[in-house]
């Protein structure tokens, strides 16, 4: 049988290989030079040396917009890595109808973000369901300001990435799952075991490579939050903009005819490290389990 020419791999690997460097490489390449300028739309770009890096930590917009992002984090990991867990270990078992409730929790995964944002603006507005049942069931005498407090609006913003993010990741653990042996489980239980021990020493040791997984995709989604804050706040980022989210302040300052598009590009340069962290977190994480491992 004749062997392929040379040249046959690079046309295979050759379109995916073009689109890679027209629309990543390029881009981040381009967002690094224009880092260094002032560049704006309508001013030819002068280098600046490193004055935007250095207005970032004098930047007010920023460590409020880096303040929101760690909020996010912090409290989305836990919630994103623990509930969907819980929610898999409820609807993995085959009796009838399990599929259905399958499909009602992995429903707001299918749904436009901008839609349910809006959804939940209607919810939590001062003459919205929310507030009207409370003041109704005697919980609130006067309309608490959701979408208008700064702490209020954020808790709102967290509460729908949860609910929206749940199936999704429901999905990864029902597969996570399926690799569990019956036979651990059943171990466990011959030697006493109750739910909780079994969930503690058997489940979450055998979906340990999931959770990180998980953790981290939500630790990089949530430090690039944008649509719910933005919805929800109408594009204002809060009160005084301390709601704003960092990729919200780039379009702030990169937008328009006078927008700063080098300092746009500093801030996301500046993101873009900011999400490695968590790939740099599980990349140790698995090395020292392997290292462990060697040991043992």
């Amino acid at each position: 049988m004749r062997s392929h020419r040379w040249f046959t791999p690079w046309l295979l690997v050759g379109p995916a290989l073009l689109w890679v460097l027209a629309f990543s490489v390029w881009p981040f390449i381009n967002t690094v030079i224009l880092s260094f300028t002032n560049a704006r739309p309508l001013r030819p770009a002068e280098p600046v040396g490193l004055a935007n890096y250095e207005r970032l930590f004098t930047d007010e917009r920023f460590s409020y917009a880096l303040i929101t992002c760690a909020v996010f984090v912090v409290a989305c990991v836990p919630l994103l890595t623990i509930l969907p867990l819980l929610l898999a270990l409820l609807v993995e078992k085959n009796i009838p109808g399990i599929s259905f409730f399958r499909t009602t929790y992995y429903f707001p995964v299918i749904a436009s973000a901008v839609v349910v944002a809006l959804m939940w603006s209607w919810l939590f507005d001062s003459k919205g369901i929310i507030n009207q049942a409370l003041q109704f069931m005697g919980i609130a005498d006067k309309p608490i300001a959701f979408l208008v407090d700064r702490w209020w609006l954020l808790a709102c913003a967290i509460l729908l990435t949860v609910w929206k993010g749940l199936g999704y990741y429901m999905v990864v653990y029902l597969a996570a799952l399926g690799n569990v042996g019956k036979d651990l489980h059943e171990a466990a239980m011959l030697d006493g075991a109750g739910a909780l021990r079994r969930f503690v020493s058997v489940t979450i040791p055998s979906v340990r490579g999931a959770m990180l997984l998980i953790s981290v995709l939500i630790a990089v989604s949530a430090m690039r939050v944008f649509t719910e804050l933005d919805v929800l706040s109408k594009g204002r980022g809060g009160p005084g903009g301390y709601d704003m989210s960092i990729v919200m302040l780039i379009r702030q300052v990169g937008s328009g005819l006078n927008g700063n598009l080098g300092y746009a590009a500093a801030i996301s340069v500046a993101l873009f490290f900011l999400t490695l962290l968590p790939l740099i977190a599980i990349a140790w994480m698995n090395r020292e389990k392997k290292a462990k491992g060697a040991l043992v």
